[in-house]
């Protein structure tokens, strides 16, 4: 089965139109594509849905529409300040995602930003540690299923965006990192069980793996987490890049099976 939950069209910060996706989903031979539009938040940044309504039947009207050719679902991707903000109901799935740091003068700092301006931030808002600012991610992933109910824990290291191009941010391999990584994991994991593999950063010329790290798909696989293979996908270009490289990771990390949104729930399937 091929199919791709993580992604975004020109109702939040996506490049194309839902039905040019799906289009090229059709091309490509995939069986079903979900739209998970960033959800609102209290950062309120433009990349957010920009009407609600609009999204919602717009999904719904492609999904008839495409009936028999295509599965189309209807998602949301909810950040961690997304709490209290949006209604959720009326979605087929949710993914729950940490984008954001809340300094305590109010002040958002993206885990995700470019090099040069994460650069900044850790000298500006961390004191120049950069463990400081990995840590301080992986605190809000630790707490992200008390704060609302969702389906799929997004990019699991997003905060791992810049690290392959400058591996002086903080030291991934040191027994500090991976402690508060997998901290985070075991958390998570007493609540959600559905981890994607997300191959976004690899498209967008960030990083020559998905997330999460073998290290993390290994504990994963220890705790019985379940895994979903995402694209991320912002260009419809890119609807399944790295797919096959991920699933090679997937299988040496010891999973054989990948879970897919049918309109009976996830289903697994034998990679």
């Amino acid at each position: 089965m091929l199919q791709n939950l993580h992604t975004h069209s020109l109702f939040c910060d996506g490049a194309d139109e839902p039905e040019e996706i799906i289009i090229r989903a059709i091309e490509t031979g995939f069986d079903s594509v979900g739209f998970s539009s960033h959800a609102k938040s209290l950062v309120a940044e433009d990349f957010e849905i920009k009407d609600i309504a609009a999204y919602r039947d717009r999904i719904n009207f492609l999904k008839e529409k495409y009936k028999g050719r295509l599965s189309v679902y209807l998602g949301t991707e909810l950040d961690y300040f997304s709490a209290g903000v949006m209604d959720f109901d009326g979605f087929d799935y949710t993914i729950g995602s940490v984008h954001y740091d809340r300094l305590p003068d109010g002040t958002f700092i993206p885990f995700d930003g470019g090099l040069s301006d994460t650069v900044k931030y850790i000298r500006e808002y961390y004191g120049g540690d950069g463990m400081k600012f990995a840590k301080s991610y992986y605190s809000y992933l630790a707490e992200l299923a008390l704060r609302f109910d969702f389906d799929i824990v997004g990019h699991f290291d997003l905060v791992t965006k810049n690290t392959e191009k400058c591996s002086s941010l903080f030291d991934t391999e040191s027994r500090e990192y991976r402690d508060a990584a997998l901290s985070a994991l075991h958390a998570l994991r007493e609540k959600r069980d559905l981890f994607e593999v997300n191959t976004g950063a690899i498209s967008r010329g960030y990083k020559t793996k998905p997330y999460p790290a073998k290290f993390i798909l290994e504990e994963m696989r220890r705790l019985g987490c379940r895994l979903v293979l995402t694209s991320d996908c912002h260009d419809k270009r890119y609807l399944d890049c790295g797919f096959d490289e991920a699933k090679e990771i997937i299988k040496s990390s010891g999973f054989d099976t990948l879970y897919y949104l049918t309109d009976g729930g996830f289903v697994g399937e034998k990679i």
